[in-house]
């Protein structure tokens, strides 16, 4: 029986100079973090925006107003990854006054829309939510990326 050894005494190419991997197995004590909550949470998020997609009619998305909700769920998505991450929970902070402020304007452009009042003042308003709802969302997004790195 021939025995014959694939492995060459050569260095391969691509692994020219480089320092070689261990032989060990990789983060093995490592116990996988349970991310069960942050999933049903995902899928609830999306189930929202499903069921606005879903039974909204076509002329309803050229009003502000479907901004404003969309952008709310994409906020309360942020949010809520906030709240179930227990790594990063302590550090991050969503800022308040900008969420508060936000919400305001949203109920504004909501009675502005009830009301039948000026059309400037809805997308004003409502862009006033949009824009606010943004802020907050990239601000904790960014001190995620700063906490990651």
């Amino acid at each position: 029986m021939n025995h014959t050894r694939f492995e060459t005494l050569r260095p391969a190419l691509y692994n020219f100079r480089a320092k070689a991997l261990p032989d060990g197995p990789s983060n093995s004590s490592a116990a996988p973090t349970p991310r069960r909550w942050s999933i049903i949470a995902a899928g609830l998020l999306l189930l929202a925006l499903a069921l606005v997609v879903i039974y909204t009619t076509r002329r309803a998305f050229l009003s502000p107003l479907a901004l404003v909700v969309v952008a709310a769920i994409g906020l309360a998505a942020v949010l809520l990854q906030l709240r179930l991450r227990k790594d990063v929970r302590a550090g991050i902070r969503a800022p308040l006054w900008l969420n508060v402020l936000g919400l305001l304007c949203a109920i504004g452009a909501v009675l502005a829309d009830f009301l039948h009042l000026s059309t400037n003042l809805l997308l004003v308003v409502a862009l006033g939510a949009v824009l606010c709802f943004a802020i907050s969302g990239v601000s904790v997004l960014k001190a995620f990326r700063k906490r990651n790195s």
